[in-house]
């Protein structure tokens, strides 16, 4: 016969493991800074080059922007026969989105220039969800960026110019 101390810890033990599991989670695991899925899609944006063109000044000073800056779009334009471009604020962009509907957009959407796409289509899902799941662990900032221009017009601000254009 086990002693009535045991049966008080078991019972104690049972109700703190039932709060546990019914508390609201903040955010979730797989998503707070930290997590392993987190440092692997830091990794994949720096590898990628998705600064280069989402984060204001990140090409030109050699990558030495705050990472709260990160991905926070950019307001020079991207000018080509399509019209002009600009790299969108990555961070309002997947706030406003799932993670599954990331994933598909990812693998199958095609933007217009400069914007490979294709590269996005060739990343496995793990890495589009590493990528979605530190982006939102960087929380939304910054403002959109300017809405597209189209080939008959001339963009307000400053743009690179592709041949032809």
């Amino acid at each position: 016969m086990r002693s009535p101390l045991f049966a008080l810890a078991a019972c104690a033990a049972a109700i703190a493991a039932a709060c546990a599991l019914a508390a609201p989670r903040s955010q979730d695991a797989d998503t707070a800074p930290g997590a392993p899925s987190v440092a692997r899609g830091r990794y994949l944006v720096a590898i990628a080059g998705c600064n280069d063109c989402h984060t204001p000044g990140y090409a030109l000073s050699g990558g030495k922007v705050p990472e709260s800056e990160w991905l926070t779009g950019d307001a020079l334009g991207w000018k080509g026969a399509w019209g002009t471009t600009y790299p969108a604020n990555l961070r309002l962009k997947l706030a406003a989105v799932g993670e599954d509907q990331w994933v598909q957009v990812a693998k199958n959407a095609q933007f217009r220039p400069p914007m490979p796409w294709f590269s996005l289509h060739h990343m496995s899902e793990p890495d589009l969800r590493a990528i979605y799941r530190y982006v939102r662990a960087l929380g939304p900032a910054g403002k959109p960026a300017p809405d597209f221009v189209p080939p008959d017009r001339e963009p307000a601000g400053p743009a690179v110019r592709f041949p032809g254009s």
